[in-house]
């Protein structure tokens, strides 16, 4: 029997299952006998307690999954729970219901608000998880052991458990819940891990169960055939072959450079991804400054962190992209005021063109960055001035949720004054693509962002596995916007990157190139991948495969046509 889902890179698995634990059972509705002021400590115990352990688990895990757990330790300590929870005690809920409690209702909250806050609602049920198992004197539930390898089945799991896998043990990821870009899929593509996730029918997998979990085709078989299992094993010899491949500049099989870039959250990642050959940054998040603070951050404390990303890509390109803020993240020196459609509403530029003050000291901090790296003669004498040519770094900046020209216009005109030397947006919204010609009248470059491209077109939210098979880059209506946005970028002799999670399906970077895209950002783990097989296609196939999926009716389709063309190209 075959199952489906939304596969997490191009890795394949084979082995044995192994279910993880079902959460704690929900505590019971009953009034309390404990006085609330114990209560009350022993919760802010408990607390403290989750708050430490998850920090530590981020420091040992480091990386995007730090950045991650940080973020859970903060939701553990965040004093409007710890004030709910008070309030409950004294309703005269016991000390486990109050947490329970206080959690659920933030987790609704997250919900309804859709978008990148719906995306924390998994982790606020884990860190309740944690505290109610802390008060009942028990372990949280987690991993589970097992002497031998094993692929791990769940519902869904918790960053603080994805983070810390034993990767000698845990050989593959199946989850009923999640979409391309939960958390689960976030840190297994992070760290390599053949994943698949939304599997509907996962919850009937029985423990033992020996499967062949493949990645790129989105498939769990739990019956395999002998030759299925064979096949799936020669894949995993040569995926390892490709990874131990000497690092090269991503290039076509006729010697078209295609940059190979990373997307990171911060500084912290530099050195894994260097050490996976990126060539530079195309996807530098800066929200990381912004969302656990009360306040925005000064010029000088942007300037720290800025001037660290830029110093160790010392000589290559890092591309900035502002803050990408709103209603679907609400920041209370930004936008908090609750909105029907967050993911509709008020975020990216126009947030930032709402609060602009909040943009200048971006930009200001980022000029400054540039001009500390680059010596003091960066703004003034162009981009010839200064240090060395070899350490120089290529500072680009962009802003999100583009929707027409006037945006465009609005940041690079507010870019350029500020001492930013080339100035982007990001095509995240249909509009985009459709008035792109438009666009590149000011923007220097374009980075597509393919994660909310394919939300935006096909209505789909991407964390709503009822609606993941349309969340799917390959669709031929994405690709077509893809296909606007790349011509555009050709006649106008400007670069188009893009930097969603397409650039990291191999095949499907492929077919990017053929539809224009000149440059390509990843996670550091997802570039080898990319290398190879950009290296078996030229330019001419990239189009052929390109106009393939084009022709197409659905996204199942094209990757099929895709595939079969690119196999066709290969024997001939």
């Amino acid at each position: 029997m075959v199952l489906n889902g939304v596969g997490v890179g191009r890795s394949v698995a084979v082995g044995p299952t192994l279910r993880m634990p079902e959460p704690l059972a929900e505590p019971v509705d009953e009034v309390s006998t404990e006085p609330q002021p114990e209560a009350f400590a022993r919760v802010q115990a408990a607390l403290a307690a989750v708050s430490a352990d998850l920090e530590a688990r981020g420091e040992k895990a480091g990386g995007q999954a730090q950045d991650v757990l940080n973020a859970q330790s903060l939701m553990a300590a965040d004093p409007t729970i710890v004030e709910d929870i008070e309030t409950r005690l004294g309703d005269g809920r016991t000390a486990e219901r109050a947490v329970f409690e206080a959690y659920a209702g933030f987790r609704d909250l997250l919900v309804q608000m859709g978008g990148y806050m719906a995306e924390r609602a998994t982790d606020l049920d884990d860190v309740s998880r944690r505290v109610i198992a802390n008060l009942r004197g028990v372990a949280a539930p987690g991993i589970p052991e097992s002497d031998a390898p094993f692929i791990l089945v769940a519902h869904d799991l918790a960053p603080a458990d994805t983070a810390l896998l034993d990767l000698d043990k845990v050989m593959g990821l199946i989850t009923r819940e999640g979409g391309p870009t939960s958390h689960t899929a976030i840190l297994a593509r992070s760290k390599s891990i053949p994943a698949i996730v939304g599997v509907e029918g996962a919850e009937n997998i029985a423990d033992g169960t020996f499967v062949v979990l493949d990645a790129a085709a989105g498939t769990v078989d739990t019956s395999p055939s002998d030759s299925d299992v064979e096949d799936a094993r020669q894949r995993i010899a040569e995926r390892a072959s490709l990874a131990a491949a000497p690092l090269t500049p991503g290039a076509l099989a006729d010697g078209t450079a295609i940059p190979l870039l990373a997307n990171l959250g911060s500084a912290d990642g530099a050195a894994e991804a260097l050490a996976a050959g990126a060539e530079g940054v195309g996807l530098f998040r800066t929200e990381f400054l912004f969302l656990d603070a009360s306040v925005a951050p000064t010029v000088d404390e942007q300037f720290v962190e800025y001037e660290r990303m830029l110093r160790a890509f010392a000589g290559k390109k890092v591309v900035v992209r502002v803050l990408d803020a709103g209603a679907d993240k609400p920041l209370s020196f930004l936008n908090d005021a609750p909105e029907e459609n967050p993911a509709l509403g008020l975020r990216g530029i126009r947030a930032l063109r709402a609060s602009e003050q909040i943009l200048i000291d971006q930009l200001t901090a980022l000029a400054r960055a540039e001009e500390a790296v680059n010596g003091a003669g960066v703004l003034g004498a162009g981009r010839h001035g200064g240090g060395g040519a070899s350490e120089r770094v290529d500072l680009w900046v962009m802003a999100p949720m583009v929707a027409d020209a006037d945006d465009s216009e609005y940041f690079t005109t507010v870019a350029r004054e500020l001492g930013i030397q080339v100035a982007g947006v990001m095509a995240e919204v249909p509009s985009s693509a459709l008035v792109a010609d438009q666009i590149f009248e000011t923007a220097d470059f374009v980075s597509i962002g393919t994660n909310d491209l394919t939300q935006y077109t096909l209505a789909a939210d991407r964390l709503l596995g009822s609606v993941a098979n349309l969340q799917d880059p390959w669709h031929p209506a994405v690709l077509r916007l893809v296909g606007m946005l790349g011509r555009a970028g050709l006649d106008a002799g400007k670069p188009v990157g893009v930097c969603g999670e397409a650039a990291a399906d191999p095949l499907l970077a492929v077919v990017l190139v053929g539809l224009g895209v000149t440059s390509l950002s990843m996670t550091p783990a997802a570039i080898a991948d990319v290398r190879a097989e950009l290296a078996r296609h030229t330019r001419a196939e990239a189009e052929a495969l390109a106009r393939a999926a084009l022709k197409a009716t659905s996204a199942s389709r094209a990757r099929i046509a895709v595939t079969r063309l690119a196999a066709a190209n290969a024997v001939g």
